[in-house]
């Protein structure tokens, strides 16, 4: 048992704690206070008033399927065969000794979402990681945590190049729609004749409600044919990187959908990420809307996140919402808050010890747990 003391504990959920304690055992948080009993045999570990947070989450990354200095022998990330690849699934293409683990879990940042490329309207499921273990078993959290789908250009280009469909956003969203009617028919057949077919498998989970669908769109019209799909086949959605987020606030807030923001770290690297600014994430967070910051890394390598972070609270985003958008909303949105995103009994000892604010430049972790073990 490990007791991590004189901290200030920023638990999300419940406030910030001074001078608190918390306890870590057996992979877990066992108590967390400002008057917490230490057992005798713990290990203690005064922080001196540090801030202590719970480990980040990055909820859309590349990292381990499109690696930063092995391309293209590492880069596994677009199936640029067939505009519908949802038979596919990241976990089957994840190096877990990419460097960008490393970097991540170095930055504070302890679960990631990674999700197949833009280029096809269906791209297959993600994947939910934890950033450091020894084993991919050990890492691995979820291999089917959603349904990967894009809008907008990538699909559009990436076909019209090769003079297939999709080359404009009405046959995207014909692809798109056809792959959940064919889903709908094949759930209306019995185990007895149905003729399986993976890659309708996996729409029908996402028909059927049982993983959401994780869908790239940038442009506020793209971002609203996404809902309008949505509301036609009664998804689970949630709207990754809405660049134009903060331009249809009213509409993402009456549709009640949770969005991950990002990369804004970056230039405006095509069209549609035209209106790219660091207010999005807070003018959402003040309206009500759900928002994780995300890098989509390593568009933004990985380790900024925490700057990304500060510096949409430097555009107006508040504090609390910025330290949500890093913990709890990721974790609902990847369905994890069950045991991840706060410091909380019973959830996962991811825990960070920063030496300044992590949102500040100099913000750096003096110590990270993973699962109760120390990593760094």
């Amino acid at each position: 048992m490990i007791a991590l003391t004189n901290g200030r504990l920023y638990t999300i959920e419940n406030g910030i704690i001074e001078q608190g304690t918390i306890l870590l055992d057996g992979g877990k948080i066992a108590a967390v206070g400002a008057e917490v009993e230490i057992p005798a045999d713990a290990q203690v570990i005064d922080v001196q008033g540090r801030i202590v947070t719970p480990g980040f989450i990055d909820a859309h990354t590349h990292i381990g399927i499109d690696e930063e200095i092995h391309q293209p022998m590492g880069d596994d990330c677009n199936e640029m065969t067939e505009p519908n690849t949802a038979e596919l699934r990241a976990m089957d293409a994840i190096n877990y000794r990419d460097l960008s683990f490393q970097d991540a879990v170095k930055a504070g940042i302890t679960t990631v979402m990674i999700t197949p490329g833009s280029a096809n309207v269906f791209g297959g499921l993600v994947a939910v990681m934890k950033t450091a273990g020894k084993t991919y078993k050990e890492m691995l959290v979820n291999g089917e945590a959603g349904l990967k789908m894009a809008f907008g250009e990538n699909p559009k280009r990436v076909y019209g190049e090769k003079d297939k469909s999709p080359s404009t956003r009405m046959a995207t969203m014909a692809i798109a729609r056809q792959g959940f009617y064919e889903a709908k028919e094949y759930l209306k057949k019995s185990d007895e004749d149905r003729e399986f077919n993976l890659q309708t498998e996996h729409i029908a989970k996402a028909l059927e409600g049982g993983i959401p669908v994780r869908a790239h769109a940038h442009r506020a019209d793209d971002i609203m044919t996404a809902i309008r799909l949505r509301d036609e086949f009664q998804l689970d959605l949630v709207v990754e990187h809405c660049t134009d987020g903060h331009l249809i606030v009213e509409e993402l807030k009456e549709a009640g959908v949770k969005v991950a923001v990002g990369p804004s770290l970056s230039n405006r690297a095509k069209v549609e990420m035209e209106n790219v600014t660091f207010r999005t994430p807070g003018v959402l967070a003040s309206a009500g809307v759900d928002v994780a910051i995300i890098t989509d890394a390593p568009c933004t390598p990985i380790q900024y996140l925490p700057i990304c972070a500060g510096m949409a609270m430097r555009e107006g985003m508040t504090e609390a919402d910025a330290f949500k958008a890093l913990t709890i909303v990721p974790a609902k949105i990847l369905k994890v808050d069950d045991r991840l995103g706060s410091l909380t009994v019973g959830k996962d000892a991811d825990v960070v010890v920063w030496n300044n604010h992590p949102m500040e430049i100099m913000g750096k972790p003096e110590l990270v747990f993973v699962n109760g073990k120390q990593i760094v």
